[in-house]
């Protein structure tokens, strides 16, 4: 073993020791979005968008992008459309929610902290572990489909489509009602609790099934969100889509 390698070991070993890791800055996931940015996105559909926190990180990658950014509460839709008039044309923002059917449904906002927000309503455990989330008031929402979103001649996907849905537990029910786009998309990031944060919400297997049988394969995190006590509450994961003709 040559010097360098030797000392790079020695330099691994003591940071594992202190907890740390070491890994190529250009194989950070945050980087190299886990080869998402070799794909040529043109369409990026943003579920749950809050006030555009992803939408406007993810523009930076894809440039050539248009964006499509639901977010049903009214507070953080204000502040997602302001930043969407600014981007001539490049973004559009709609004040919807997105489930499995039509209709008006109710919302518990998390008035201290709204990107936790969810039709679901929160459990022990999340009340727990993120107490300013406790103070909540329901508000009714309209509901559309994936699907039905998009059932029209205005609207033209150009591929290759992203979808990101980051809806508190409700990622199966958008799911539901979007498995034409999903089909049509070559990759989703979901944001998936690991923890039973909100009741009736959808875990890692239901969602993994769910995309497999639309051709889909996990290929691992984007980043995950730990405990005090170190285990895993929440997790972005990646899923590419790979139809049957491009497998070997």
């Amino acid at each position: 073993m040559q010097l360098p390698q030797i000392i790079t070991k020695t330099i691994k070993k003591s940071l594992h020791m202190l907890g740390f890791d070491i890994i190529h800055w250009k194989n950070s996931p945050s980087l190299s979005l886990l080869g998402l940015h070799k794909m040529k996105i043109r369409t990026i559909i943003d579920v749950g968008a809050n006030t555009g926190q992803f939408a406007q990180s993810i523009s930076q990658p894809f440039p050539s992008a248009k964006l499509y950014c639901f977010e049903p509460l009214p507070g953080p839709y204000s502040n997602l459309s302001e930043w969407a008039d600014r981007q001539k044309g490049r973004v559009v923002a709609f004040n919807l929610a997105l489930g499995d059917e039509e209709k008006e449904i109710d919302m518990f906002l998390h008035e201290t902290h709204t990107p936790s927000s969810s039709i679901l309503h929160t459990t022990k455990i999340n009340d727990r572990q993120y107490p300013f989330t406790k103070k909540q008031s329901k508000i009714c929402v309209r509901q559309t489909t994936l699907d039905s979103a998009f059932n029209s001649e205005d609207f033209e996907l150009e591929p290759d489509i992203l979808i990101k849905v980051d809806v508190q537990g409700y990622e199966n029910r958008v799911i539901a009602g979007g498995r034409s786009t999903f089909t049509a998309a070559s990759a989703c990031i979901l944001e998936i609790c690991i923890d039973h944060l909100y009741e009736g919400q959808a875990d890692f297997e239901e969602l993994f099934l769910m995309l497999r049988d639309l051709n889909y394969q996990y290929a691992g995190n984007l980043s995950q969100v730990y405990g005090d006590d170190g285990h895993c509450v929440y997790i972005d994961a990646l899923f590419i889509n790979f139809s049957p003709a491009d497998i070997v």
